[in-house]
């Protein structure tokens, strides 16, 4: 009876926020200034009963809306351009597991979002272990985290001088410089170290990487999805070292206007600028080989979020 009661109560727990605001973000010129400043409004974060989107693009919101990858969202290129300032307040006795949820609503509502479910057989990239096994080293259990008080939010935990906090859906990141690079702490990869080499390569460290993290992060490189079906369960140390010009690519694939370029991208793989259609030979499959995986190139069956319909500026406040 108490499970019943209990699972009743949660069904009535309104599925919509209780109030919020959607305004135009400032323009990316603004950004720098934000950096300089430390108090980069970026990302998602949720502090209480306060949930809070910046410059957020409506692809992104859909994406976390659905938790789906990005190459799982069928839309209109301009989905990615337009950004947003998104603030929300949960009812009471709601968690933050139904933001998802209730972002849905929030876009149907205010944008008219319709969307419905398809799932097709395309062409992928499976991540896989190499002949020779893996060269990675496993993650040394994971200390003990102290309670956040901040639930994750951007600027909970300071990272010095010069160190700007970004807010993701599995909690804040802090970027702080260090030397040629930069040290990103507080997400689920660990410690990553990054470095720009002699070479004007950049080398990326991660402490605790498991293996569809990986596949998604190998993604946004690809001109298709990367699945992992490496069947490894652990978390590994795991080094990666890519060419500049490739991490440029995929920054502008992901995001035009961040890299100044302004063009149309679509959400989702292959938008933008293709990279790698045939890995052989490519320094990405090198770096991959490194680590005792390789890319193998197949048909797999993919479920995707269809956008049929969407406006491009929410109704009033």
């Amino acid at each position: 009876m108490a499970l019943a009661l209990a699972g009743a109560g949660l069904a009535q727990t309104p599925a919509a926020f209780e109030v919020a605001s959607i305004k135009p973000a400032p323009p990316i010129t603004q950004l720098a200034q934000q950096i300089h400043s430390g108090k980069l409004h970026v990302g998602m974060s949720i502090d209480g009963a306060r949930v809070d989107w910046g410059f957020a693009s409506l692809a992104e919101l859909i994406v976390q809306a659905y938790k789906i990858k990005p190459y799982q969202l069928t839309g209109p290129d301009w989905m990615k351009q337009k950004r947003f300032d998104v603030l929300a307040t949960l009812p009471e006795g709601a968690t933050k597991d139904q933001v998802p949820e209730m972002l849905q609503a929030l876009l149907a509502e205010r944008f008219k979002l319709s969307v419905h479910r398809d799932k097709k057989e395309q062409s992928v990239y499976a991540l896989v272990v190499g002949k020779n096994g893996v060269k990675m080293k496993e993650s040394p259990p994971e200390p003990e985290k102290p309670n956040d008080p901040n639930g994750g939010a951007p600027g909970a935990a300071g990272g010095g001088r010069g160190s700007i906090t970004v807010g993701t859906p599995d909690g804040a990141l802090t970027v702080k410089p260090e030397g040629r690079g930069a040290v990103i702490s507080g997400g689920p990869n660990g410690n990553i170290r990054v470095n720009l080499g002699e070479n004007g390569n950049m080398r990326m460290e991660m402490s605790r990487m498991t293996m569809p993290r990986l596949a998604d992060m190998l993604t946004p490189f690809m001109d298709r999805p990367v699945i992992d079906m490496t069947e490894l369960n652990g978390s590994y140390q795991v080094a990666l070292e890519l060419p500049m010009q490739e991490l440029m690519n995929m920054a502008r694939a992901m995001a035009p206007e961040l890299a100044g370029l302004g063009g149309p991208g679509g959400p989702g793989a292959g938008a933008g600028v293709p990279l790698a259609s045939d890995p052989s030979g490519t320094s990405l499959l090198e770096a991959v080989q490194q680590l005792g995986l390789k890319l193998e190139p197949r048909k797999a069956p993919v479920e995707a979020i269809v956008v049929d319909h969407l406006e491009k500026e929410p109704t009033e406040n």
